[in-house]
């Protein structure tokens, strides 16, 4: 099953820009004010409230104030909840997003009726300097067990070959990049270029420079039977491929994203994602700006099984 019906998510209460992130996420832009937080704070909660009132099922965790984790907001980096009651823990490339990983938020899960049977930690390679940044690094087709993945400093190539290994799926390994400071970089996270959905996929091909690795892609993606509707890189850069399909209780699909992604798209790509399910988008400027990440990055989504 490629969604969920309940995601987690971590309420700000000292948002703002992250220096250490900065150095590989482009997408970042410090702005000054001490509303910084204020602004993050109505952003989160009114995305909240979207998804509430459409059935998904919310489970929010307040962040704390110390140790100081001004990336908090996005768990998906640091955890994810399988199906199979394992709970993985990611490295992290910024010293200081580590520290977001707590086992009280797991305990919260269970709290709610969800079973961990297995806490399987692979910070420790963190030590080496290799780094696995949960569903921002990868994305997965649970249906196909297929794992797409991004290069990048926050994604090492043989850490993901391994985490494929160990999860039985199938790692399809390419490099993403754009523009930035005058040169072509590598993009942070394949999430921000990719969204596998149930019968659909979200996807900036021509950020893939390397033609073969961009048809290999191409070929998997359509091996699956599932339609590919493409973005622009300048679409991209408005958050357009951070995106997360999910259903609600009554199994009611949705694809969320922020304002600044839904206003990017043409009439005609509403129309390829609507012939699959509605679209649920909310202002996320703030966060967005000065996280350098977007509504995909704020949702962990949780497949564990419930008691």
């Amino acid at each position: 099953m490629q969604t969920t019906d309940t995601v987690l998510m971590i309420e700000p209460v000292a948002f703002g820009y992250n220096a250490q992130t900065a150095a590989n996420n482009y997408f970042q832009i410090e702005q000054r004010g001490r509303d910084i937080q204020e602004k993050a704070l109505q952003e989160f909660q009114g995305f909240v409230t979207k998804l509430q009132q459409k059935g998904i099922q919310v489970i929010t965790v307040k962040d704390t104030l110390h140790p100081h984790t001004p990336d908090s907001i996005f768990p998906n980096n640091w955890v994810s909840f399988h199906r199979d009651g394992n709970v993985v823990l990611y490295p992290m490339f910024a010293p200081n997003r580590r520290v977001e990983r707590r086992s009280d938020i797991l305990d919260t899960l269970q709290s709610h009726g969800f079973r961990i049977n297995k806490v399987d930690d692979w910070s420790s390679h963190e030590k080496n300097e290799k780094f696995l940044e949960g569903t921002g690094s990868m994305i997965f087709d649970h249906d196909h067990k297929i794992a797409y993945g991004s290069v990048s400093l926050r994604l090492d190539e043989h850490l993901f070959k391994k985490f494929c290994e160990a999860y039985h799926f199938r790692p399809v390994i390419f490099h993403s990049f754009q523009n930035a400071n005058g040169e072509r970089l590598p993009i942070y996270h394949t999430n921000v270029m990719m969204c596998v959905a149930d019968r659909f996929v979200v996807i900036c091909l021509d950020c893939i420079d390397n033609e073969l690795e961009r048809e290999k892609v191409q070929e998997t993606i359509k091996s699956t039977g599932k339609e590919i509707i493409e973005i622009s890189e300048d679409q991209l850069q408005q958050f357009a491929g951070n995106m997360l399909q999910v259903k609600n209780t009554t199994g009611e699909k949705f694809l969320i994203m922020s304002q600044t992604a839904y206003q990017s798209l043409k009439p005609t790509q509403v129309q390829a994602i609507e012939k699959h399910c509605e679209i649920i988008s909310a202002d996320l400027h703030t966060i967005e700006t000065n996280g350098g990440g977007s509504a995909r990055c704020m949702l962990a989504e949780v497949f564990l099984p419930k008691n």
